[in-house]
Formats: C-alpha cells, structure tokens, sequence
C-alpha cells in the first residue's frame, strides 16, 4: 500500500527487501484559469488552458555532497547507465506519469550516497501556472507505488526540490521537500538540491 508522504517527512525503504530496481514518477497539469464570463469571451474561446513544459531530473551526489551527474531532458542516461530517463513531455497533458527516472539501485556506482529529483520549467512558465504535482516512488519489478508526495504550493519559482533519496547502512530512505528554487535546467537547480542533504 502506498504512503502519502508530506512535505520534510522521511520514509525508510528498508522493509522493502529486494528493492533493486525503481523509477520515479512525475506527473503535472497546466492550471485552468478562472473562465471568463460573457458572450464575447464564449466565442473566442476565453478560458482554455496552455500546456505545461516542466522537466523532471536527477541529481547524483557522493558522500561530501559534491554533484558527480545529472540525468535531465538532455542527457537521458547516467554515465555509467544505471539510470535511464523517459524522455521529455512538453505538455504536461494526460494522466498518470508525465515524466518517469527509472533506477537501478543496485547498479549504481559505490560512490553514489544521495539521489536529488528535481522539476523545472525549461522555457519559464511558474508554479502558479501548475496545478497536481507529484512524485511517486514505484518498485518497477512488481509495479507497485511505494509512496508519493503531492505538491500543493503554488508561486512565481520556476523550479522544485520534489524528493532525495539516500543510501545508509540499513538501506534506502526517501525524504519529500517540495522546496521552491528558480532555474531552467537540472544545473541551475544543483546548489538548492544540494541544500537538501
């Protein structure tokens, strides 16, 4: 059964045993604008919605925090290639997954400790103009979603903290953040990921 994480709250992954290979979802929708009441505004068309480009990423850290790669819209593989990205969506139309980080926990390099998700919008558009944000964590191998944080903040950032993950001597743990920063690429949101850890 899924957890429903809230903003700062941390779920370990260790009863998850065998949790060896997982993606993270990311889902949004352009916000619809209040309709516009009248006859003129009924026949051109007022009150449709704009597509949405935000982009999910991934930024890999070692033990010292120091960023050693990022997987993002323009580079869909880690270089060592145990993380994969799905591609990039420049709608943010339908439901479900918008954009999807597949991860092979077990394939990462040793000197990988933390894993920071992170969204942005590519060509500037804000959080205002977003609505039902999420992250979800799913166990690929048997399809199942293992927790999910909604993002319920809205404002003039162009980018979000959504999630860490972060490998101790137990095992995994995830921690929801949702921390609004500004930036149109995975790079520009690097120091405010790193502020997470």
């Amino acid at each position: 059964m899924s957890v429903s994480l809230s903003k700062g709250q941390t779920l370990s992954l260790e009863k998850d045993t065998g949790l060896s290979k997982i993606f993270m979802g990311c889902g949004w929708d352009p916000a619809q604008p209040a309709k516009k009441k009248g006859f003129l505004s009924g026949l051109l068309g007022g009150g449709g919605a704009d597509s949405i480009d935000l982009d999910a990423s991934v930024i890999l850290f070692d033990e010292n925090r120091k960023a050693v790669d990022v997987v993002w819209f323009q580079q869909l593989a880690s270089k060592d290639g145990s993380i994969r990205h799905s591609g990039d969506n420049l709608t943010g139309e339908g439901d479900g997954d918008d954009e999807m980080i597949h991860v092979d926990l077990a394939a990462l390099p040793a000197q990988v400790k933390y894993l920071v998700f992170t969204v942005n919008s590519f060509r500037g558009q804000t959080f205002d103009e977003v609505e039902n944000a999420f992250a979800r964590l799913v166990d690929q191998a048997r399809n199942t979603e293992i927790c999910r944080y909604t993002l319920t903040e809205k404002g003039r950032h162009t980018g979000v903290v959504m999630a860490s993950m972060e490998k101790t001597a137990s095992g995994w743990q995830m921690t929801a953040h949702g921390n609004p920063t500004d930036g149109r690429t995975a790079q520009d949101l690097a120091a405010s990921a790193q502020a997470v850890l």
